[in-house]
């Protein structure tokens, strides 16, 4: 192999390095809106926030039963401090073409005992044209050792 084709193997490894980096790249930036999506969500619901909490829920705000979910957590959840997640088990591990899926989170303020919700996670797009989050819904409490559907 000549120097002219080594050069351009060498180059072509490091364009689709380049590539698959930045694709991973928005993968990981999309776990990360996820999660502020979540716990945006979360800081409005412990704050008893309804309004904020609806508006936090893609499509809530046209759904009767999305509201009054929204104003039944944020009633029964209130409570002051900061919000701390404790754990997040995002909705996907890895989906560079956008999926649907369901988040658990488990969450504590310093006036409240851990609770345990599920965030149901709507994500479109690709890594060429970027991921984007949309929360879907976000449940009641369910048992500290219950897993989502």
């Amino acid at each position: 192999m000549g120097r002219p084709s080594r050069y351009l193997v060498v180059a072509a490894a490091a364009v689709l390095f380049l590539l698959a980096s930045a694709g991973l790249a928005r993968v990981l930036n999309a776990n990360s809106a996820e999660r502020a999506a979540i716990e945006t969500a979360l800081e409005a619901q412990a704050g008893g926030n309804v309004r904020a909490l609806v508006a936090s829920i893609d499509g809530c705000a046209q759904d009767a039963g999305c509201r009054a979910s929204a104003e039944a957590n944020a009633a029964a959840l209130r409570s002051s401090g900061e919000v701390k997640v404790a754990r997040l088990d995002l909705s996907t591990n890895f989906s560079p073409f956008g999926a649907d899926g369901t988040a658990r989170v488990v969450w504590t303020t310093p006036t409240r005992l851990t609770v345990v919700q599920c965030a149901r996670i709507h994500r479109a797009g690709d890594v060429f044209g970027g991921i984007e989050v949309e929360l879907l819904d976000l449940s009641r409490p369910i048992d500290r050792e219950s897993s989502c559907p």
